[in-house]
């Protein structure tokens, strides 16, 4: 049997890739990177938001072939239940499903306001209404999982695809310099500080790979 592999685009710009990564490392899979350069036409149209199908991350594990982020979540959790990707409770697994999902399909006004930029730094970047809006929506989300679950992640001391699913978030609030209430800024700082996101920050800093267009001076 080959051993699985993960397709992923880049790590400074790919925030898809990013929690695809994520959900297998916490998964404790043992997986081969491939990447795709930005260089790649229809890479570059899902980095610059230009298109809607997003064909990586795509996982590759047994003959089977698992793209779309959420169904490698949902895929993970089967071959790996003792990992936690999803909680164990129903409720909490249901609450965790639906958050996924938001974050999946919705906030369109930050996707393209703060655009995944791990090397860059924008000090005092001022953040227009619509993204402001997606802001407030995500850490609301965040305040009400810590406030139940107790942190210090989205659904206890373990993290989970929500996790995941929200890590890019705390990406970009760190590039733009979004100012956040405590408790967001404290989970921000617990996902930045994660060995795995310092070892994906690590590969993104030393990626040659530039685009342009994410590139600009705000």
């Amino acid at each position: 049997m080959s051993k699985p592999t993960l397709t992923i685009a880049s790590k400074n710009y790919g925030s898809w890739s990013l929690r695809g990564w994520l959900l297998c490392k916490m998964a404790n899979l043992d997986f081969e990177e491939k990447n795709v350069g930005t260089d790649d036409p229809s890479t570059r149209a899902e980095l610059l938001l230009l298109s809607p199908s997003f064909l990586v991350p795509r996982l590759v594990h047994d003959r089977m072939n698992v793209w779309d982020t959420l169904a490698i979540a949902e895929y993970l959790d089967e071959i790996a239940p003792e990992a936690g990707i999803l909680p164990k409770d129903q409720a909490q697994r249901a609450h965790c499903r639906s958050i996924c999902g938001e974050m999946h399909s919705g906030f369109s006004n930050l996707r393209s306001a703060l655009p995944m930029n791990i090397k860059a730094h924008f000090p005092g970047f001022k953040s227009w209404a619509g993204a402001r809006a997606d802001i407030e929506r995500i850490t609301a989300i965040w305040r009400e999982c810590i406030g139940e679950h107790k942190g210090p992640y989205l659904f206890g001391k373990k993290p989970c695809a929500a996790d995941a699913m929200y890590a890019p978030v705390c990406s970009r609030f760190v590039t733009y310099d979004v100012g956040l209430d405590p408790v967001s800024k404290e989970y921000c700082r617990t996902i930045m500080a994660m060995p795995l996101m310092q070892e994906w920050i690590a590969a993104a800093k030393v990626e040659p790979d530039e685009l342009e267009e994410l590139d600009v001076e705000f």
